[in-house]
């Protein structure tokens, strides 16, 4: 049986959101909310007429390009590792067979 989910009051800006969610998701939850609220600060210091819907479009976009930058290194190094074990394959291949002979 699966465990209810729990209302966790996040608080971003100056306006409080409650989100409802797996306990065993609460602290993930509240890490991001965290990353988020200094994301949406950061920026509304920068920004000339910070409202609050504007600077969470701001923050999400941000936070995406990061994501996706990240995503991207993430399945270059993903890449260079599969063609590193193929090679390493090869070679075993290569002495297995000579070894055979």
């Amino acid at each position: 049986m699966s465990t209810p989910n729990e209302p966790v009051a996040l608080r971003l800006i100056d306006r409080e959101f409650l989100i409802a969610c797996a306990p065993e998701e609460r602290e993930g939850l509240l890490e991001s909310a965290a990353y988020l609220d200094r994301k949406m600060r950061e920026l509304r210091a920068n920004a000339k007429a910070p409202g609050f819907d504007r600077l969470a479009v701001l923050a999400a976009i941000s936070v995406t390009h990061e994501f996706l930058a990240l995503r991207k290194q993430h399945t270059g190094s993903d890449q260079g590792v599969t063609e590193g074990l193929a090679s390493l394959r090869r070679k075993l291949e290569a002495a297995l067979d000579a070894h055979v002979k």
